[in-house]
């Protein structure tokens, strides 16, 4: 084997070391948040306090808004009443059919100029809202996190319908790809390597955040997405 040769598969095996170490975290941190979901007693209504521009979560598939708990509670810190969107359940709904109830509670709430925050599935009911619905003027940016905008080639071997419809060929996530006018107020962030999404998650046209490091759900701990809330938010 030549130097080069051999050069080039130590640096695949270190690279291939490396994702499996964001893997692991990555799913010790998704765990944590599943427990604290089961776990955890304090109801949302505290968070929706506050002077600030007005943030709405919206989390990713089989998740609730105690996956993003963390980040809500360090956005009301600084001043930014948070709001949570119960009638999304764990998420397994389809897409339009949850941005219709987010959207219908963007009306009831009165709440505009509105920064929603979301993960994974999440962003896509974002987006739909932003491109889909009249209450889409309500809201001044989406930062979504980990979000398949593109799509995943790994949807189509799924066990259930929910999971397959992340494929870049189903019909809603082709509607969103070709809805480009709302990509100006997204903000996009991702990691360096996501075991989900191994299309990644760069929009045409949003501004897109590159994370130094990897993952699909321990990225949200990242001071970055906190960091582009604030910028757009604040």
């Amino acid at each position: 084997m030549s130097t080069d040769a051999g050069t080039t598969v130590k640096t695949r095996i270190g690279a291939g070391l490396r994702d499996l170490g964001w893997w692991a975290r990555d799913y010790a941190y998704a765990l944590r948040g599943q427990w604290r979901a089961l776990t955890s007693r304090e109801g949302a209504d505290g968070l929706e306090t506050g002077d600030g521009t007005p943030v709405v979560l919206l989390p990713g598939i089989y998740e609730t808004w105690r996956f993003l708990e963390p980040l809500a509670r360090a956005l009301h810190e600084r001043g930014h009443p948070v709001h949570v969107v119960d009638e999304l359940g764990d998420n397994r709904r389809p897409i339009a059919e949850q941005a219709s109830r987010v959207a219908a509670f963007l009306v009831s709430r009165g709440l505009s100029d509105v920064v929603l925050v979301a993960h994974s599935k999440g962003g896509l009911i974002g987006k739909h809202v932003m491109a889909f619905h009249p209450a889409g003027a309500r809201v001044r940016a989406l930062v979504a996190v980990a979000t398949p905008f593109g799509g995943s080639r790994y949807s189509r071997l799924m066990p259930t319908p929910s999971l397959r419809a992340f494929a870049s060929g189903d019909a809603t996530m082709r509607a969103l790809a070709a809805s480009a006018d709302a990509n100006a107020r997204i903000v996009s962030v991702y990691g360096a390597f996501d075991p989900h999404i191994p299309e990644g998650s760069e929009l045409a046209g949003a501004r897109n955040v590159r994370l130094a490091g990897g993952g699909h759900f321990r990225v949200l701990a990242d001071p970055r997405v906190i960091a582009e809330v604030v910028r757009v938010a604040e």
